[in-house]
């Protein structure tokens, strides 16, 4: 249950902060984050096997990576050293 309000607050964040990237980035980790802790719960109750979440984290670091790759490119094409301009409109 307590997996459950913390996946829907990160999405929750998501929606709310959408046209930044960075916090984008940080709720999106979060819901990677609460999404294992289901998992988590779920693999010791029933299977006994946590290969899967180890998958799981490795791909949700992959996908933090990535998001943090594209916000370092953005950063340095532009010639601003502001991170307030990494903000959609």
């Amino acid at each position: 249950m307590l997996s459950f309000f913390i996946f829907l607050s990160g999405v929750l964040s998501l929606i709310l902060v959408r046209k930044h990237f960075l916090l984008s980035l940080l709720s999106l980790e979060f819901v990677i984050l609460s999404i294992f802790f289901f998992m988590y719960y779920f693999f010791y109750f029933c299977f006994f096997d946590f290969f899967f979440g180890v998958v799981f984290l490795v791909l949700g670091v992959c996908e933090g990576v990535l998001g943090l790759s594209l916000i370092v490119f953005l950063f340095r094409s532009s010639d601003n050293c502001y991170v307030d301009n990494l903000v959609l409109c």
